[in-house]
């Protein structure tokens, strides 16, 4: 008895009653997330140094280190809370598709249209959208997002399906019961990943500040060894030791990765990519190895009969009536489509089958009843194994032409469809481009070797097409165009093999059975047609096709690449000249030549301009990039060192004139601000720092900086007052210093 659905009618005016099949997003608590910042490594050195302030009686100096605390927290809910509604925005755009029957036609429509009563169609790989009782079939499902437990739960007829609910395996129709903030799991389903792990990027970074808290550890050590010398109380050096720690905490750098991030995120958006999770974007410019799933990717999805050859001894329209009763009218693919189109255009009568069991990949046909017929309509590799006869039978077929797709009438050959894709317009330039990139390309394809090698020759794929039988780990990768006979389990085991010979790797793809290997792959790219769980599984999600739209993902990571290197620059060559120049001047002179809230307002200051790094105007570079801890190190500490020398310059020539060391102080704060202004400019770009212009952000937050850096020095704000003088003395050597070491440094770079 076939079951019917809801008319359109039916369905919008209870659209009008119940609304969307939305939850509406829980509001962000500004104030939660603060208090969490409050709880951290970072915060629990400052709140150490707080505590130590508030006993030695240092108020001034305690409530600049609270400063700082609050600082810290304030600015990283504040980015949290950005970065959240950029990801809710782009969420709302990716919304689960689903299967509906109106009007007694079945139809994809959003999940958020869905209505009580509909009637649905659910398969494999499919994510449900709202709460359903199975009124037909058999699925295995997960529901470890709902439940947090990972076993495949079995559901059956009259039982009730969670939405956000995961069809693991099996077919079935379902009407919904519950939608909205009505559903059980009363929650927004959505495809966006808001807890991924950090990125390659991100580790990295990491890495490098725990470095810098090493150097920050030895020249503590120096500082304490000499004070004792000098016959100082450790006790009075305590607050400075800590605000030695205080100036390596990368305050900024959540926020930072949080602004640079969104602002691609919101830019790619705007550009036809969803970004599911944002350590893709960091990736992308790491990327040096693209596979490409060829159809619906390198191919449209868009494929036609070529030619059909009968190979059994019934007329054609009666062997190509059968065919049609193994075609997938509920949840058709490409394949079901360019059948239905080829009997439409023969005039072939369809029939209904008796019993009808879908595709899977598992085994690789769909399969139909027709009286005491048994059809089967699918791979030729696996359907010619229940026909040992079926090789003699194919001798005149050209397999080079296109797929091939084999049918079966009681397990003997009968008929072989050629089946030919059509090259997406922007293929073969976009291939060339991320070659020009110095990125290898390998096309992925469940077609035979011949054909594969065909397709690669069309769009440029240059090397090499062997069969995934022949994949080892001694194939010299770089002289692949392509890897055909591929099953749906081969493409993670491929993507895992490259990541170990230390590939990172990108991943295009659309099907249900894409998915293990999109998640796997740095970039996991799900193309305009995707099933849920291929764009749930990926990092970006295509909202266009072709695959032009992969070079704005590659142009946003290396955008995200360069900021977070100038970030990283600039942290550890200003935090290396801040503690070098310290530590020498206290050697030098006896004394710390800066006076801790000085300090304070320093690290404070720079942070919130070192955080707007995430903003600012770069370029693309056109490789891949390849983070060299060492080789940024050498850099930093060149920069610092140049900055470290002409501050001591500084302090020599200021005890020559016997300035007070309360002045010297002062003096020192405003040429660390300077010289941080200016190593920011000097590591943004490639030209020469006055040559190139920063984003507004950027040099408005350095303006306020600046601004308020000379008003406290001039006017003795919690820092000693200076003379105009003096504040001119200290601009004059920073920008002397820095015109010198960018010359300097950027021949360097150049050669390097």
């Amino acid at each position: 008895m076939e079951i019917k659905g809801l008319t359109q009618k039916e369905a919008d005016k209870r659209l009008n009653i119940d609304g969307l099949n939305d939850v509406p997003d829980p509001k962000y608590n500004f104030w939660q997330a603060f208090a969490s910042k409050l709880w951290n490594i970072s915060a629990w050195i400052l709140e150490a140094a707080l505590i130590l302030e508030c006993f030695l009686g240092k108020w001034i100096q305690s409530f600049f280190v609270l400063l700082m605390l609050l600082f810290a927290a304030f600015n990283g809910a504040t980015q949290k809370k950005k970065s959240r509604k950029v990801l809710n925005m782009i969420a709302h755009k990716l919304n689960p598709l689903v299967i509906v029957k109106r009007d007694n036609i079945w139809k994809q429509i959003d999940a958020k249209f869905l209505v009580v009563g509909d009637l649905i169609s659910l398969k494999k790989g499919d994510i449900l959208g709202a709460d359903a009782k199975l009124v037909q079939g058999h699925l295995q499902v997960d529901q470890s997002a709902i439940s947090g437990e990972s076993n495949l739960i079995d559901k059956k007829e009259t039982e009730t399906i969670l939405g956000g609910s995961i069809v693991i395996k099996g077919e079935a129709l379902a009407t919904i019961m519950a939608t909205g903030k009505n559903s059980r799991n009363g929650k927004t389903i959505n495809l966006i990943n808001t807890s991924a792990a950090p990125g390659h990027l991100q580790k990295l970074l990491t890495a490098i500040i725990y470095y810098l808290c090493l150097l920050d550890g030895i020249l503590t050590l120096i500082l304490i060894f000499f004070a004792i010398i000098h016959g100082k109380n450790i006790l009075d050096m305590l607050p400075f030791l800590a605000m030695m720690f205080i100036a390596s905490i990368p305050v900024a750098m959540p926020s930072t990765f949080a602004l640079s991030n969104s602002f691609e995120a919101t830019k790619l958006s705007q550009e036809g990519v969803l970004t599911a999770d944002l350590t893709g974007i960091q990736d992308a410019a790491n990327l040096n190895l693209l596979l490409l799933d060829k159809t619906g990717t390198i191919t449209e999805n868009k494929t036609s009969v070529f030619k059909w050859y009968n190979l059994c001894q019934k007329a054609d329209k009666e062997v190509l009536s059968y065919v049609s009763a193994t075609l997938d009218e509920k949840n058709s693919g490409i394949i079901d489509d360019a059948i239905f189109t080829f009997l439409k255009q023969k005039n072939i009568k369809l029939i209904k089958a008796d019993k009808y069991i879908s595709f899977t990949s598992d085994k690789g046909y769909s399969q139909a009843q027709v009286g005491n017929l048994d059809l089967k309509l699918g791979s030729f590799k696996q359907l010619s194994q229940l026909d040992t006869t079926s090789i003699e039978k194919i001798g005149q077929i050209n397999f080079e032409n296109g797929r091939s797709v084999a049918f079966l009438i009681n397990n003997k050959l009968a008929g072989i469809f050629i089946l030919k894709d059509t090259i997406r317009p922007d293929a073969i330039t976009t291939l060339q481009e991320i070659k020009n990139r110095g990125i290898k390309a390998i096309m992925l394809t469940g077609d035979n070797q011949k054909t594969a090698q065909s397709i690669a020759a069309q769009v440029g794929l240059q090397g090499e097409v062997i069969s995934i039988n022949n994949f080892t780990e001694n194939l010299n990768i770089h002289e692949l165009a392509g890897i055909a006979d591929v099953l749906p389990e081969d493409k993670l085991f491929i993507v895992k093999l490259l990541q170990q010979k230390g590939f990172i790797v990108g991943m295009t793809g659309d099907g249900v059975n894409d998915a293990p290997a999109l998640k796997q792959a740095e970039v996991g790219i799900a193309m305009h047609n995707a099933t849920d769980i291929a764009k749930k599984s990926s990092k970006m999600v295509l909202l266009q096709d072709g695959l032009s739209p992969i070079i704005k993902i590659l142009d946003a990571g290396h955008r995200v690449y360069h900021r977070m290197t100038t970030w990283s620059l600039t942290k550890l060559s200003r935090t290396a000249e801040l503690t070098m120049l310290l530590t020498i001047g206290f050697i030098c002179l006896n004394y710390i030549p800066m006076a801790l809230n000085a300090m304070v307002i320093y690290t404070i200051m720079n942070n919130m301009v070192t955080m707007m790094i995430g903003t600012d105007n770069t370029y693309v570079s056109y490789h891949p990039e390849n983070w060299d801890i060492l080789k940024l190190a050498k850099r930093a500490f060149s920069l610092a060192s140049g900055f470290m020398l002409s501050g001591l310059a500084l302090l020599y020539f200021c005890t020559q004139k016997q300035i007070a060391p309360a002045k010297i102080g002062a003096i020192i704060y405003i040429y660390l601000v300077f010289s941080a202004m200016l190593l920011v400019l000097i590591t943004r770009s490639k030209t020469y720092f006055w040559k190139s212009l920063p984003s507004k952000y950027v040099y408005i937050t350095q303006l306020i900086n600046i601004v308020i850096t000379l008003t406290i020095t001039a006017i003795g704000l919690g820092i000693q007052q200076l003379a105009l003088s003096e504040i001119g003395l200290a601009i004059l050597f920073s920008l002397l210093a820095a015109i010198i070491i960018d010359v300097i440094y950027k021949k360097i770079t150049v050669k390097n």
